[in-house]
């Protein structure tokens, strides 16, 4: 069965979840219409199913490669970029000024994702381009802006985001790549970088790489870094690709998966570049970038899911075994339980995934801070959750296919191969965990707060229609509240960081069963309810287990000593 975009689920989620109606009342979004949603999402599906899809396994079985100094991508990413570009989604959410079409978030990340699920190694392209217009638009000079932005916008130009090199992973303060200022304005940017998503290609005019590099008076860490914009064509006076700045690909990693998609070691040897932001502010502008891209992150895992779970289910409905009402494995318990648990767990994080473009949306058009605390809050579990999800649907999507799923030929590995470095890039999963813990609880727990009154008083109005649902949701989350409360209170940073990871997931357990059962009031007795119902009794409930891992403290973590542990 070809890929075939879910924009079902898109309409009950905008119209009934997330409440898309809230950011098109606003004046920012005011022509984001119910009919301008619906004829986007509908060309968005067309361009996924119809263009994109059919370049999956191209670009798996035939990688991109670094010949003689020039990159050359998979067969038919060419025109699949081209497709991209002319179709305006490069600069969807972007500022109508520059080129772009201005529309919400939500919108964007629901196409970003019909991408994801179609083919996952093109679609990394265009979203890290959209993340660097992001912080292009919110920190670079207006000069920068006006040269840089129209051409990202129509696709003729790219973007990456330079962070990490072979010392600093995690810990980014700790890089040794280094600007000086030539005096005129620019600077020169010396330095290796590694793990360069599409660090180049042979189908854009130019490549804008966003570098982050330390001033020779830089303070050590991350308060002493700047960020540069080092284009691999230096712009000539008609603002056109002039002669090659002094940077290029040293390598291209051999990798699990995204096989489409090169992932660059670049080099720096004195290569021009501008500066974006404040000296030394290069982490608040970097992390403009990187909240855009932990967002699109999360809806890689929800697109990766999506295509992992409708592969298995035409298998399923296929492949004949056993005395069944069918005649095929689709009618056995176990391949019902694992195709249920498949698509109750897609459509719980695709929800907190547009729940997080909506109240990001909603930040950018009012400007009121509990919306982005509201924001801030759900990155983290929307990255997290989003990107489990692709993993554990995508294995099981192996699963179902049983023997055939280790069989590359079918197409099934594939899903979990590309899937895996999600929970990796853009902030690994267990820091995103961290990061709930500490920063985002930082106000004492209040924005989370906020989120499970909303969750317990709907739970308590959908009490009078459907309370063997309503009254689980309510249950768990106040079950949530205790052990947040239980987080706030710690003053031991490790004590919280040795449940994090538990209690996020917790979160998007419980988020997830109020998502579903607000699906699930639109259609009583029909396949959201019973999806709902499926997701509340078997799939919530593990919101208990993980909750008593949080508050067992790091004690037990540590009670094994290192030569312990490897005795």
């Amino acid at each position: 069965m070809p890929y075939r975009a879910p924009i079902s689920d898109y309409e009950v989620l905008f119209r009934h979840v997330v409440g898309f109606d809230h950011i098109a009342a606003t004046e920012k979004f005011s022509d984001a219409s119910e009919d301008v949603v619906s004829a986007i999402l509908t060309e968005a599906g067309k361009l996924s199913e119809e263009v994109m899809a059919p370049l999956q396994r191209p670009g798996d079985l035939e990688p991109a490669r670094l010949e003689n100094g020039v990159m050359r991508t998979s067969p038919g990413y060419a025109d699949g970029w081209k497709a991209i570009a002319e179709g305006g989604w490069v600069g969807m959410s972007g500022d109508p000024e520059y080129g772009g079409m201005g529309l919400p978030m939500t919108l964007t990340t629901a196409v970003n994702e019909m991408m994801s699920a179609a083919c996952l190694s093109l679609q990394l392209a265009p979203l890290m381009t959209q993340g660097q217009i992001e912080a292009l638009e919110h920190h670079a000079s207006d000069e920068l802006k006006a040269l840089y932005l129209p051409k990202m916008m129509s696709g003729e130009w790219a973007g990456t985001m330079n962070l990490t090199e072979a010392g600093a992973g995690s810990d980014v303060g700790a890089l040794t790549t280094k600007a000086e200022a030539n005096g005129d304005g620019t600077y020169s940017v010396t330095g290796q970088k590694i793990f360069i998503s599409w660090g180049d290609n042979d189908f854009t005019e130019n490549v804008c790489h966003l570098v982050l590099a330390r001033l020779p008076d830089g303070v050590p860490g991350t308060k002493g870094i700047s960020l540069f914009l080092v284009p691999k064509f230096l712009p000539d006076e008609n603002g056109n690709p002039g002669v090659a700045n002094d940077l290029k690909v040293v390598s291209v990693e051999h990798k699990m998966g995204l096989h489409g998609s090169p992932t660059c070691v670049m080099q720096y040897d004195g290569a021009k570049g501008w500066l974006v932001g404040e000296e030394h502010g290069g982490m608040a502008a970097m992390f403009t970038m990187m909240n855009n891209a932990r967002l699109g992150v999360g809806g890689q895992g929800v697109g990766a899911a999506e295509g992992a779970y409708q592969h298995a289910l035409a298998y399923a409905m296929e492949r004949k075994q056993g005395k069944t009402p069918s005649g095929t494995i689709v009618d056995h318990a176990d391949v019902r339980r694992m195709l249920m648990g498949m698509r109750a767990d897609t459509f719980a994080a695709r929800a907190i995934m547009l729940a997080n473009a909506a109240a990001i949306d909603m930040a950018n058009a009012t400007g009121d801070a509990e919306w982005k605390a509201r924001a801030a809050l759900l990155t983290p579990i929307c990255k997290a959750f989003g990107t489990e999800t692709g993993i554990r649907v995508a294995e099981t999507g192996v699963q179902v296919h049983g023997g055939m799923g280790f069989v590359e030929e079918t197409g099934a590995a594939q899903y979990y191969r590309d899937v895996r470095v999600t929970a990796i890039y853009e902030g690994t999963n267990g820091v995103q965990a961290m990061d709930l813990v500490a920063r985002k609880m930082m106000d004492g727990g209040e924005a989370a707060s906020r989120l499970l009154d909303e969750i317990e008083d709907h739970a308590e109005q959908a009490r009078a229609t459907m309370p063997n649902l309503a009254g689980p949701v309510w249950e768990a989350t106040e079950s949530l509240r205790e052990t947040t409360e239980w987080i706030v209170a710690q003053s031991d940073m490790n004590a919280r960081f040795a449940g994090a990871v538990p209690y996020l997931h917790a979160f998007a357990r419980v988020l997830g069963a109020h998502y579903h059962l607000k699906a699930a009031l639109t259609d009583p007795g029909g396949p959201r309810f019973k999806l709902a119902r499926y997701y509340i009794n078997a799939l919530l409930p593990e919101h208990t287990g993980l909750l008593v891992q949080v508050q067992n403290g790091a004690d037990d973590l540590y009670a094994l000593s290192a030569e312990e542990l490897a005795a």
